[in-house]
């Protein structure tokens, strides 16, 4: 019998929901977004990326990237270049302003995580981020395989 207390994708939208309602009540106050979060810290960690490898980082669709982009830049936050034969190359980077606010957010991302793990072993934690990774690269599989039949 179906018991949503205990259906996984529930579960875990749970824990994603408390999360984003913590954090994104900590990034208002550089009135920043969760994506926008993401975006940056994709970056800082990861370096200047293309629009098509940072949507992928990110999982933000690219038609939102972009706008989420272009308010980032016309911030000062990060810079955005066109680049390649038919243009549609876009390369997006930190800003030294964007980096330095990046590095003030990181600590409050930390700490977040460590309330989530809270009593977690580190063998626990492991365990948790690898099942995650299979459980998300499950669902591209499948979306793969419907894609192409």
């Amino acid at each position: 019998m179906f018991d949503l207390r205990n259906h996984l994708p529930y579960l875990l939208n749970r824990v994603g929901v408390a999360l984003i309602e913590d954090f994104s009540r900590q990034l208002a106050a550089d009135d920043l977004t969760v994506p926008m979060w993401r975006v940056l810290a994709a970056l800082w960690h990861d370096g200047p990326r293309h629009m098509g490898n940072l949507a992928e980082l990110t999982s933000i669709e690219i038609s939102t990237l972009s706008r989420l982009v272009g308010t980032l830049q016309r911030r000062g936050i990060v810079t955005r270049k066109r680049g390649g034969r038919d243009g549609r190359y876009v390369r997006v980077a930190l800003t030294p302003r964007g980096k330095s606010l990046t590095e003030s957010l990181i600590p409050k991302a930390l700490a977040i995580e460590a309330r989530l793990i809270g009593s977690l072993s580190s063998r626990e934690v492991a365990t948790l981020r690898r099942l995650l990774d299979a459980l998300h690269e499950n669902l591209r599989t499948a979306d793969r395989a419907e894609e192409s039949a």
